[in-house]
């Protein structure tokens, strides 16, 4: 009786969130594709597929794979390094650095994208490489964008190796490179695998970076739908790169999880080296070189905003208290600061209980092979929005959720959840490795005194994830805070947040809507890495968890 009781009480728990995913994910983005594959009342999928002989799509299609390969490549190259160095050595500051390396990470990707176009510019530091509006500076901001999930992701599976093979091999006369190329690389291989497949993820779905930075040249997938589906109302079009999108990101969401099932258990914080040495200098200087590159966007991103007209000062950031030259905004920009920051709020708050009853679940260890494969299936679930398009989130909503008995489209609720259903994996990446690492014998002595699901959560659990729960709040109001792809369709113009200000006024002409776009930018960030800064304190390795 007490085994049929608390399988009632785990199935209750999973449908709350299997409530709220289907009807605010899948039932929008299902929305979105049964209008491109239902032509005038029938199901016609023929008409899908001239979608990818036209040219244009072809030509975003290719953009879209070899941009992701040479991101994912370059966020590899400069970040396994940096892993090393962050998570296998012990110096002063090393806390600090850690978070300086997952700023870029949740800077909104507009700002990401103004950022490296003021460094690129001809009156920019590096003008002088004439790489402003080229395919190259997009890569390069993708790269920016993802070093930080390669030295988190590889640095985890890194400090979790146990340093005694190494040893033993230098100990047999094998060299540093040896000792790396027969024990090192092998091991950490999984990790490597993950990160690569997550960040080509990031890569082939990035948004606002390739939209600020690609103008009418450059376009991928994300992009092309958000063209598509804006301009030519092309539905049937959209639908199709929107399928094609789903079936690549799942390939690599599956390779990501069978890759992180290798994780090594995580050793003592005594393995780790405690005093570097001269031999440590080329990896120290390399780390330095990527935080240079990682940080010289964000600089002249501040220098920018602080030169106006005048010469030198804080008038660009008085001026968000308007609407802009020749009122490019229907309202101040400070309004868009509000709602963000109220909007961040509602997100991470929903994210955060919906995560943490997924988490709770997915740690459940079950004896039986078919019970475990429930899980697996019920996690995968909720890693879908990883890979479905923002934008054709952002647009089911507008198509589906329109009309009784649930018609959200002046409801203040509609970009909270959308913004939600983005963070939502994050937060159970974040969550659910903290939640398997509790031994299981702790929520079965709960359970024999009679304790149901609800009382184990509550009593076990979440007393001993209080900091990745923390942790994952803070992602998902960063992430929230900067979200600009659903966002870009469901906010009003006389209601925008910042990100969406941010466009507003770079699309806009006048010396000074450029200069409030780049305080705006300014403020985003800072808020973006504060928030980054506290969640390192928290000391919880969640980018592992992908």
């Amino acid at each position: 009786m007490g085994t049929l009781r608390a399988r009632a009480g785990y199935a209750l728990l999973a449908a709350v969130p299997l409530a709220v995913i289907a009807l605010f994910f899948l039932y929008p983005v299902g929305g979105m594709l049964a209008r491109g594959f239902w032509v005038d009342g029938s199901f016609a999928p023929g008409q899908v597929v001239p979608v990818f002989e036209r040219s244009i799509v072809q030509r975003a299609l290719w953009f879209t794979l070899w941009s992701a390969a040479a991101g994912t490549a370059g966020s590899v190259l400069l970040g396994v390094p940096v892993a090393w160095v962050l998570h296998r050595l012990r110096f002063p500051g090393r806390d600090l650095l850690r978070a300086l390396t997952m700023v870029p990470f949740v800077l909104p990707t507009v700002v990401v994208g103004v950022a490296f176009r003021q460094l690129l510019v001809s009156s920019g530091p590096l003008g002088f490489l004439h790489l402003d509006g080229t395919a190259a500076a997009i890569v390069a901001a993708l790269v920016f964008f993802n070093v930080s999930v390669v030295v988190r992701t590889v640095g985890s599976f890194w400090a979790g190796l146990d340093p005694r093979q190494g040893q033993a091999a230098a100990a047999l006369g094998a060299t540093p490179l040896q000792v790396f190329r027969t024990v090192t690389l092998p091991a950490l291989l999984p990790g490597i695998v993950s990160a690569a497949s997550v960040v080509f993820l990031f890569c082939a779905t990035a948004f606002g970076v390739v939209l600020v930075m690609g103008g009418l040249r450059y376009a991928n997938i994300e992009t092309e739908i958000y063209q598509l589906t804006t301009q030519e109302l092309d539905l049937t079009g959209a639908a199709a790169l929107s399928v094609l999108q789903v079936a690549v990101i799942t390939v690599l969401l599956l390779l990501s999880a069978r890759a992180h099932r290798d994780t090594p258990p995580v050793t003592r914080t005594a393995d780790l080296l405690r005093r570097p040495g001269r031999r440590h200098l080329p990896a120290f200087g390399w780390t330095l070189l990527v935080l240079v590159f990682l940080m010289a966007p964000i600089v002249e991103l501040v220098v920018a905003s602080l030169r106006t007209a005048d010469g030198w000062g804080l008038g660009n950031y008085r001026a968000l208290g308007t609407t802009g030259e020749r009122d490019a905004l229907l309202v101040p920009a400070l309004v868009g600061l509000r709602n963000s920051f109220e909007i961040a709020l509602g997100a991470a708050a929903l994210a955060l209980s919906l995560g943490t009853l997924v988490a709770f679940l997915v740690s459940r260890r079950p004896r039986r092979a078919a019970a475990r494969r429930v899980v697996g299936v019920f996690d995968a679930v909720f890693m879908l929005p990883l890979g479905v398009s923002a934008v054709t989130l952002g647009f089911g909503f507008l198509i589906t959720l329109d009309r009784p008995p649930i018609d959200l489209r002046t409801s203040p609720a509609l970009i909270p959840i959308a913004q939600a259903m983005v963070a939502l994996p994050l937060v159970v990446r974040t969550v659910a490795p903290v939640l398997r690492s509790i031994d299981p014998r702790q929520r079965q002595a709960a359970a024999s005194l009679g304790a149901g699901p609800v009382r184990v959560l509550l009593a076990v659990d979440l007393p001993t994830a209080w900091r990745a729960l923390l942790a994952a709040t803070g992602f998902a109001f960063a992430v929230s805070l900067g979200e600009f792809g659903a966002t870009s369709f469901l906010a009003r113009s006389d209601n925008p947040t910042l990100p969406v200000v941010i466009y507003q006024l770079i699309a806009r002409p006048g010396e000074q809507n450029f200069g409030m776009a780049m305080a705006a930018s300014v403020i985003l960030a800072a808020a973006t890495a504060l928030v980054m800064l506290v969640v390192e304190r928290l000391r919880v390795g969640s980018m592992g968890a992908f």
